[in-house]
């Protein structure tokens, strides 16, 4: 009953809140819970004519428009419930929400998907929601690991708690699921050195860098290029210019999940630095908006774009020669194993850790070139059908 009154209550404020915002804003400003099974489009009649994930702004824009037929409509009291909870609102985490909820599919399981659209309060409240439920288990990427501690002890001693794509390695979360961000980094200054073989300068574009996975990405990064030696622990703070033997580091932009933000960023570092050689991208949104200032500064091919996830406009981009490519994750079995290993440990099965609290699925690099498994090379048009057949999009 308590579960049913609180699910209830979110209904209607959906409802009544359903709406509010313009287009542009609205994965900065939306003030909803985003829960829609239905993120992929605008509505069950897109769905027919679009065949691709949408944009982060479609995204955001069908969940607002959705909410009222998500979680709150297919729970099962029958079946035990576990919560998803990602860091903010992306194409990334519309494919993990895909792998999640095909692993309460099957496994038997309720899953209920939370977004935070406004960062650290939201998600603070969403756990708190979600705890007050009494659901049976949370998997959550942190916003701000340092300073969620208490929270995130806090929930573990209610339900079972897990990490997922960034971790709280102080908290008492029992495991991660997720890749080393540290060493997606260096694969991705790798992509640099590709673009760039005699070396030159670059920006790097990211979220926030609040987030252990953001810092650890950026950091691989810088310390690929500095041919420095391999140290996860190492920070370089940002609001300084960074420089190599071979490469300079202008500067890292941050943009707090605001997508207009994340384009003025890049539009910004174009005027600021017209001989800059390369521009990284270390979140999903940031190539897109990256590649649209470059598109309209006619400078597309003049300044090298790597990228960071499978956002759709990343990957076209890699096929028309106009990004280097791109070190992915794996979003989809990011929420299918966290669900799975939240089933299991709510039926006291803890086997998913026995030999250790961190379940490793490893980044890769796509490119436009041959797949080379060995070396987590893979070829985009091959990377895309995989990942196009498992969140329903396949033509």
């Amino acid at each position: 009953m308590k579960r049913f009154l609180s699910l209830t209550l979110a209904l209607l404020l959906t409802v009544s809140l359903a709406g509010c915002g313009g287009e542009e804003e609205v994965a900065k400003n939306n003030s909803e819970d985003v829960t829609s099974a239905e993120l992929f489009t605008d509505g069950e009649d897109a769905a027919a004519d679009s065949m691709t994930v949408p944009d982060d702004d479609t995204a955001a824009d069908s969940a607002t428009e959705d909410s009222n037929n998500g979680d709150t409509a297919t729970v099962d009291g029958d079946k035990k419930t576990v919560g998803f909870v990602t860091n903010g609102i992306a194409s990334f985490w519309v494919i993990a929400e895909a792998g999640a909820r095909q692993a309460a599919e099957d496994f038997g399981v309720n899953v209920e998907v939370r977004m935070p659209p406004n960062g650290s309060e939201d998600q603070k409240r969403m756990l708190e929601e979600l705890v007050a439920d009494e659901v049976d288990g949370i998997a959550v990427s942190p916003i701000d690991p340092d300073n969620q501690t208490e929270l995130l002890n806090n929930v573990a001693d209610k339900t079972n708690l897990i990490t997922h794509d960034s971790d709280a390695p102080n908290s008492n979360r029992i495991g991660y699921v997720g890749m080393s961000n540290y060493i997606a980094g260096r694969m991705c200054g790798e992509l640099v050195k590709e673009a760039l073989p005699d070396g030159g300068s670059l920006m790097i574009f990211v979220g926030r860098l609040e987030q252990l996975n953001a810092r650890q990405r950026r950091q691989g990064v810088i310390d690929e290029l500095l041919e420095r030696d391999f140290n996860p622990e190492r920070y370089d703070e940002p609001g300084q210019i960074i420089s190599g033997e071979k490469y300079t580091i202008l500067g890292t932009r941050t943009d707090n999940f605001d997508f207009g933000k994340a384009k003025s960023n890049a539009e910004d570092a174009i005027v600021a630095h017209p001989d800059m050689g390369a521009m990284v991208g270390l979140f999903a949104y940031n190539p897109p908006n990256m590649l649209e200032a470059l598109k309209n500064a006619d400078k597309i091919g003049k300044i090298e774009v790597i990228g960071f996830d499978e956002h759709d406009e990343t990957l076209q981009a890699i096929k028309d020669g106009h990004c280097v490519g791109t070190v992915v994750q794996d979003p989809y079995m990011y929420g299918y194993k966290s669900v799975e290993i939240l089933s299991k440990l709510a039926n006291d099965d803890d086997s998913s850790f026995a030999d250790g609290d961190f379940i490793d699925i490893p980044a890769r690099k796509i490119v436009a070139g041959d797949t080379d498994e060995s070396k987590k090379i893979v070829n985009v048009d091959e990377f895309w059908t995989v990942l196009k057949q498992r969140t329903g999009q396949e033509e």
